[in-house]
């Protein structure tokens, strides 16, 4: 009760002085705080600049409005029919796991769609922050194995947009297994067909250690961080100090692990011209 009379008296003071309106407004309405700048910006004008802060600093993308930014109009979103387990009966991850659906309303955390960008057929795959930090799940993996399958089906160029936090730690060795079971479905689509992947801030664990870092051609955006273990645990690991850059995706292109660093509004006009260039592969 203390706290609360406390917190109480703070706001009004902020209000009579007329400091702290940002945080103040924030209160009523959907506000987000800039990772670089430290400024708030409204939910409205980040979907508006492709969740862009006026300083150049990028928020984490939507998985459905990374696809609708990307693909031409007429894509399709597809959905499965997929039923949630929590198979290790892991302490409340039932009530999580719904928490994150009436957050996002996915059903996991990668949503995929079929359609065009600037013309050229694709599928497209793209995972999800808000839902369980973009983690790779079992239903995660089959949704991400079923997608190379439609694309090898159909003879369809595929990519996907990794961002996450690595396999999901409430499902245990299940999650773990997403690993062989994706890159063992890119083995065999990867051997007559493109796969390009673009890495977003951030991509970690068993989704780099895997389907991520094996496309045709790997593309990072701007300011991602990627890596498998946090810098934190590697330091601690080995009593060493990191640079400042580690895992940047700046030292990924000076090393080799990436073929291209892109701003998020440069992404769209690549990808398309990447898939014209490979028109004749697909007989479009």
């Amino acid at each position: 009760m203390t706290s609360f009379w406390n917190n109480r008296k703070k706001l009004l003071a902020d209000i009579r002085s007329g400091r702290n309106l940002a945080k103040i407004k924030a209160r009523g309405k959907k506000i987000r705080k800039c990772p670089i700048c430290n400024k708030y910006i409204s939910e409205e004008e980040l979907e508006k600049n492709s969740y862009i802060c006026k300083c150049g600093g990028y928020f984490p993308m939507p998985a459905l409005k990374r696809i609708d930014e990307i693909m031409d109009a007429s894509y399709e979103v597809i959905d499965f029919d997929i039923s949630f387990s929590n198979k290790i009966n892991y302490p409340n991850y039932d009530r999580k796991y719904l928490n994150a659906h009436i957050r996002t309303g996915l059903k996991e955390a990668v949503v995929l769609a079929k359609g065009k960008i600037l013309s050229y057929p694709c599928l497209v795959f793209a995972m999800e922050k808000e839902f369980f930090m973009g983690s790779m799940a079992l239903n995660t993996g089959k949704i991400i194995r079923k997608a190379i399958e439609i694309a090898q089906e159909n003879s369809l160029p595929l990519i996907s947009f990794a961002l996450s936090g690595g396999a999901r730690m409430q499902e245990g060795i299940f999650s773990l297994m997403q690993m062989a079971n994706t890159v063992n479905a890119l083995s065999k689509f990867l051997q007559k067909n493109l796969y390009i992947s673009v890495l977003t801030n951030p991509t970690m664990g068993g989704v780099t250690a895997s389907f991520a870092s094996l496309g045709d051609i790997i593309v990072a955006e701007k300011d991602a961080h990627i890596g498998f273990s946090g810098p934190r645990v590697i330091e601690k690991t080995l009593n060493i100090k990191l640079s400042e850059d580690f895992q940047s995706a700046e030292l990924l292109l000076e090393n080799g692990f990436v073929d291209e660093i892109l701003c998020r509004k440069e992404i769209r006009q690549y990808l398309g011209k990447i898939l014209s260039f490979h028109e004749d592969m697909y007989g479009n």
